[in-house]
């Protein structure tokens, strides 16, 4: 069994379609974030665990997902919980990791439709993935919301940032580590009707993104 952890505020739209096409063997750990619409509610009612993080941020999210994770296989894979992702794809995702070839995988986002990757965001997403190459050398585009490692690696690594910036330091501590580290194309979908991305919904969301990862980089 694989668990994923699927970070969560508010996101109670797409959560019962999303459940639903989770892959066989693999475990939704869905962790509320602060939710006001019910999507604690909503997760247990299709049967997911659920853990509360009174922590707000997504990195807070993320570590406390992945410290209540206990995968049968050791691999722990993060998703967004807000459909913008395929389920369905998260075997390809976690493959390179499960079959010792990659120590971390991540998706690289290609969007279905036009304006899908609104261009304020995937400009921002530019920008920091090459300063990461410079940075750590590693051959990655997408600073992804989509992932797989072994948890043991990934409370290893020690993340501190609990905001937007633990995608990044992710992939930094990754780099500095020496970890073997993957991109897989993955679709990006349309978000759930009813749902609103808290980064790339607003060029304010992108600006507060930037400024936790920049913060990152400077470290």
């Amino acid at each position: 069994m694989t668990d994923v952890v699927l970070p969560c505020r508010n996101e109670a739209p797409a959560l019962p379609d999303l459940l639903a096409r989770m892959p066989a063997g693999y475990r939704a750990i869905v962790v509320d974030n602060g939710s006001t619409d019910g999507s604690a509610a909503v997760a247990r009612a299709c049967g997911a665990e659920v853990i509360s993080v009174a922590e707000p941020g997504y990195g807070a999210a993320v570590h406390a997902g992945v410290l209540a994770a206990a995968p049968d296989d050791g691999v722990v894979c993060v998703m967004d919980a807000d459909g913008s992702f395929d389920p369905g794809q998260l075997p390809a995702v976690a493959r390179p990791v499960r079959a010792g070839e990659a120590d971390l995988a991540t998706g690289r986002r290609r969007p279905s439709a036009r304006g899908v990757w609104p261009l304020h965001a995937r400009a921002a997403n530019a920008i920091l993935a090459g300063r990461l190459r410079r940075t750590t050398g590693l051959a990655v585009h997408d600073i992804g919301p989509m992932r797989a490692a072994r948890r043991d690696g990934l409370l290893a690594l020690g993340l501190r940032d609990r905001r937007f910036g633990y995608p990044l330091e992710l992939l930094i501590a990754a780099g500095r580590a020496g970890w073997r580290v993957t991109e897989i194309d993955v679709d990006y979908l349309p978000r759930a009707a009813g749902t609103r991305s808290k980064v790339t919904g607003t060029a304010l969301g992108t600006a507060r993104a930037i400024r936790d990862m920049s913060r990152v980089l400077a470290q």
